[in-house]
């Protein structure tokens, strides 16, 4: 196994995207670096929510890789990442990511891994461009339920939320899990090969894959945001962009906007 970025573990931190985002502002990055906690106190989800992280229960680590396009090239970013955990996922506990799909596994536009409609786990990218014809660096951010799923809704209890799902649900009881720091370089070197395809050919080439592993298409879907009116109608994949399309009547539109939820209508 052989990763190219820098590793670096550490026992507590108050989150690693933010750790990573302090060196890139501060022109500290040179070489893609991966960060990961044992402990993470302070992590965060999308729109500025919180992320639970419980020691042993859960995999919570960031990545800062830079891209050679400018921040406007990096469209559909966080559906291709959604795609290298499932690599990584699938060649880290030995599964076929047929299997995978078969047992429920499935990506929620723009940046969830769920299992069986629970949320098994998040992407948070952050980071920019400091100036033109500079490098565009992106701090990836990726938290999974590894074990334990019950007491993650019972920490979670007071916020509405879905279920949430973890990882040894995948895993036959005759099995174990791999071990963390396994898993994590596994993730890396899938993030590494897809983040370097997507660098050369952008997200075009990943669309098909991506909606393979839609878990919405075809119902129908509350889209909303902050300050935003919820918008309603039928979910129809994504274009080559990685923007969601939404059918509302005769007329598909599409949806662009980073900071919205998904949920089917009941």
């Amino acid at each position: 196994m052989t990763v190219n970025c820098i590793l670096e573990r550490v026992a507590q931190t108050k989150s690693t995207n933010d750790d990573l985002l302090a060196r890139w502002r501060s022109g500290e990055l040179i070489d893609p670096v991966a960060r990961i906690a044992h402990h993470q106190t302070a992590g965060k989800g999308r729109a500025g929510r919180s992320w639970l992280a419980r020691p042993n229960d859960s995999i919570s680590f960031s990545l800062a890789y830079p891209f050679q396009r400018s921040p406007a090239e990096l469209s559909g970013l966080s559906l291709l990442v959604g795609l290298a955990v499932i690599s990584g996922i699938a060649k880290a506990c030995r599964i076929d990511e047929n299997a995978l799909h078969q047992s429920g596994f499935r990506l929620k536009w723009p940046n969830d891994l769920l299992l069986n409609d629970a949320k098994l786990g998040g992407i948070l990218i952050e980071g920019g461009q400091a100036k033109t014809n500079d490098p565009t660096w992106m701090i990836i951010g990726i938290g999974i339920n590894l074990r334990n799923a019950k007491e993650f809704e019972v920490s979670l209890a007071n916020q509405a939320m879905q279920a949430v799902g973890s990882l040894d649900q995948l895993i036959p009881q005759t099995t174990s899990l791999p071990d963390i720091e396994f898993l994590w370089l596994k993730l890396i070197e899938s993030l590494e090969h897809y983040l370097d395809l997507f660098n050369h050919q952008g997200f075009g080439e990943c669309q098909n894959q991506w909606e393979y592993w839609d878990a919405f298409r075809d119902q129908k879907v509350c889209i909303s945001g902050v300050n935003q009116e919820p918008i309603y109608g039928v979910a129809k994949g994504i274009d080559c962009n990685g923007a969601l399309l939404l059918q509302q009547d005769n007329e598909i539109i599409s949806i662009h906007a980073g900071d919205v939820s998904l949920r089917v209508q009941s």
